[in-house]
């Protein structure tokens, strides 16, 4: 037994930077970050907490499911930094929708969501919950430094979440790390947009693009292909493939290694950027609600973070 996902649900902050405001900010433009990473704007966190956006996302999550806050067995959070050290983001979740379960986080980065998925596997397989809660939230913004262009392009804060019940709907799933300390690393501290401290040693999220990308196209395309080949399906089978959100570039890279049709692939980073954990639920929530999904589905998602880590699985959607 694994699970089969019951509803979904997104929260995204109100404050849209625009990649021409980007330029305001940052020596670029519009062509440039467009051209380079397929994203024109993306949100960004100035009046509402991460606390915010999981409690939304939760609750959207939880009525599209027809589930209450009461039936709850276990909580999951993925984030890389929750808005307190301690509690765990995924306990500030419980207490505001009004639920008794257990809930810790996983921090996993951008694979966080699927990471938290084949945790919740784990429980349902041992059969101590019947309904769990998956929330996958990042305020990347307040991390990233607002002086270096090619990374503070990229971001843009926002939470997905899902829940899921008792079934047999996640058909494989595939985890991998490679430690690493020099291709992506967010030390402690804070740095709010956009009001930032000068100086060489802030605290903020430092990145080789280079790396990444090589990291990223590998991890994406050959995590989709073991994935759906463990799931005994062909790559043609697949009705959807939600793809971490990271650049455009990436993506489409990591398609032309695989069997399937473009338009197959689901992509919103124009409109959010990258969200890090956060990116896969926001898209899976977009077409359910969109009613593009039906019953039978095969949906692939793949994902890859700092850490590095990497992951992919094939669920069957039957909502």
């Amino acid at each position: 037994m694994s699970f089969r996902i019951l509803g979904t649900g997104k929260s995204v902050p109100s404050y849209v930077l625009t990649n021409d405001e980007m330029a305001t900010i940052v020596d670029t433009s519009d062509e440039w970050i467009r051209t380079r990473t397929g994203i024109r704007e993306r949100r960004v966190c100035t009046t509402e907490s991460l606390s915010d956006l999981t409690t939304e996302a939760s609750k959207l999550a939880l009525e599209d499911a027809g589930v209450s806050p009461e039936e709850l067995d276990l909580i999951i959070c993925a984030t890389f930094r929750g808005e307190y050290c301690s509690p765990a983001q995924s306990c500030i979740v419980q207490r505001n929708i009004g639920a008794t379960c257990p809930a810790f986080d996983v921090n996993a980065a951008c694979s966080g969501f699927i990471y938290s998925l084949d945790v919740a596997a784990g429980f349902f397989a041992r059969k101590t919950v019947k309904k769990v809660l998956v929330v996958a939230a990042d305020n990347v913004t307040n991390s990233v430094d607002w002086e270096d262009r090619s990374t503070c392009v990229l971001f843009g804060d926002g939470c997905g979440a899902a829940v899921l019940g008792e079934g047999d709907d996640l058909l494989s799933v595939n985890l991998k790390t490679k430690g690493d300390l020099d291709s992506l690393v967010i030390p402690h501290g804070e740095n709010t947009f956009p009001k930032y401290e000068l100086g060489s040693q802030r605290p903020t999220l430092r990145m080789n693009g280079r790396e990444v990308y090589k990291f990223a196209v590998g991890a994406m395309s050959e995590g989709l292909e073991k994935a759906i080949r463990d799931a005994g399906v062909e790559q043609e089978d697949i009705n959807f493939v939600i793809p971490h959100q990271a650049n455009i570039r990436i993506i489409d890279a990591a398609r032309h290694k695989l069997h399937i049709p473009e338009d197959r692939y689901v992509c919103n980073i124009d409109r959010y950027g990258n969200t890090s954990a956060a990116s896969v639920p926001i898209a899976l929530d977009e077409i359910n609600r969109a009613g593009k999904l039906k019953n039978g589905d095969l949906i692939a998602m793949s994902a890859f973070g700092a850490g590095l880590t990497s992951a992919s699985c094939v669920l069957r959607w039957n909502k």
